[in-house]
C-alpha cells in the first residue's frame, strides 16, 4: 500500500502555503532560483540552519537535480517545537520552488510533517542498530551485517509481488549486503496474509532460511489464488516446493511459538513506523518501494552507503 514518504519529502509542498511567495516573483529568471534569507525568521534556538541543511544533505543529496535553501527556524506557542520553512527547487522541473514545512521536537531527535520521522544529520542511525539487533527473518546474501537491507513485506500484497525485480536486482548490484526478510502481513485488508507468514516461518523453521525464500517465491507466482476456495492449497503446494513436510508446518502453524514469532515481527515493524508495504530499510533509512524506479531506489541506496563511507 502506497502512502507519501521521505523519499520525496518535497510531494508535501502542495500542501504548504508559502509566506515567501511574494518575494518569489521577484527572483531574476537566471539567478539562483531562491530568495535572499532574512534572518528575522530565525528567531528559534534550534535547530539551526546548519542541522537542517546536513539532515537535508542526508536524505535528498543522491538526487543533483534537487537544490534548497533554509529559509526560517521559527519558534511556535509549543514549547521548545520549532517550525521550519525550506524551499526546494528541482532542474528537471525547470527549477519550479515549491515549500516545505515541518516541525522539530524539543530534543531534537524528531521532525514532524505529514508523519513523524527522526531528524539531523545522521538520521537513520537508531533504526540500523534497532534493526542489527532486532531483524531476526530469514537471509541471503552476506553474513556481515555492515550492510544490511531488510525488506517488510506482505506475502498477500499485490505492490511486494510487484517489487521481488527490484529485490532480485539488488542483491545482484549489492552482493556485499546482507538481505533480511521480515513479514508485516496487513491483516485488515489481506485475510490470508498472516498464515501465509506464519506458514513462511514455520518452513524456515524446519527447512532453513534458503526453503523460506523458495516458499514466498511460489506464493508470489500464485498470489491470486489466496482465496477462500485456493488459499489452503496455495500454501500447501508453496510448502512442498520448499520441500518442507505440510503437516509438521501445518502443526508448527497452530503453535503459540509461531504465533510469538510473527506478533514479533509485526511490533518491530510498528515499532520502526513502518506503514505500507513494501517496505526497504536499508541502514536505517527507511525507503517504501511502491512504485518507485529501480533506478531511484539504486541512487538512494548508493549515496546512503557513500555517506557511511561504506562506497
Amino acid at each position: 500500500m502506497r502512502i507519501p514518504s521521505l523519499l520525496s519529502l518535497a510531494g508535501v509542498a502542495a500542501l504548504c502555503v508559502s509566506s515567501f511567495a511574494p518575494v518569489l516573483a521577484q527572483a531574476p529568471a537566471n539567478a539562483s532560483p531562491f530568495p535572499a534569507v532574512n534572518q528575522k525568521y530565525f528567531d528559534a534556538a534550534s535547530p539551526t540552519a546548519a542541522e537542517v541543511d546536513a539532515f537535508l544533505k542526508a536524505i535528498w543529496g543522491y538526487d543533483a537535480n534537487r537544490s534548497w535553501r533554509v529559509m526560517a527556524v521559527q519558534k511556535t506557542p509549543a514549547p521548545g517545537v520549532s517550525k521550519v520553512t525550506i524551499f526546494v527547487a528541482d532542474k528537471s522541473q525547470g527549477n519550479k520552488v515549491d515549500s516545505v514545512r515541518f516541525f522539530v521536537t524539543a530534543d531534537g531527535k524528531f521532525a514532524i510533517a505529514d508523519t513523524v520521522f527522526r531528524f539531523g544529520p545522521h538520521p537513520f542511525a537508531e533504526d540500523a542498530k534497532t534493526l542489527e539487533q532486532e531483524a531476526d527473518g530469514p537471509a541471503e546474501g552476506a553474513a556481515s551485517k555492515k550492510i544490511l537491507i531488510v525488506e517488510f513485506a506482505d506475502l498477500q500484497c499485490p505492490h511486494c509481488k510487484e517489487a521481488v525485480p527490484t529485490i532480485e536486482q539488488l542483491r545482484k548490484d549489492f552482493p556485499e549486503a546482507r538481505f533480511v526478510f521480515q513479514n508485516f502481513p496487513l491483516v485488515d485488508i489481506h485475510p490470508f496474509a498472516y498464515k501465509a507468514a506464519a506458514t513462511g516461518n514455520c518452513v524456515a523453521g524446519q527447512k532453513g532460511d534458503a526453503a523460506f525464500f523458495t516458499y514466498i517465491k511460489d506464493v508470489f507466482e500464485h498470489q491470486e489464488a489466496l482465496t477462500d476456495a485456493m488459499a489452503e492449497m496455495t500454501m500447501t503446494n508453496a510448502v512442498k516446493a520448499a520441500g518442507a513436510d505440510p503437516a509438521k508446518v501445518a502443526a508448527c502453524v497452530a503453535s503459540p511459538a509461531a504465533k510469538q514469532k510473527l506478533d514479533g515481527e509485526i511490533a518491530l515493524a510498528n515499532k520502526l513506523g513502518v506503514d505500507q508495504t513494501p517496505m526497504l530499510v536499508v541502514n536505517g533509512h527507511l525507503m517504501p518501494l511502491g512504485g518507485v524506479p529501480y533506478e531511484t531506489v539504486k541512487q538512494v541506496i548508493d549515496w546512503d552507503l557513500k555517506q557511511e563511507g561504506l562506497k
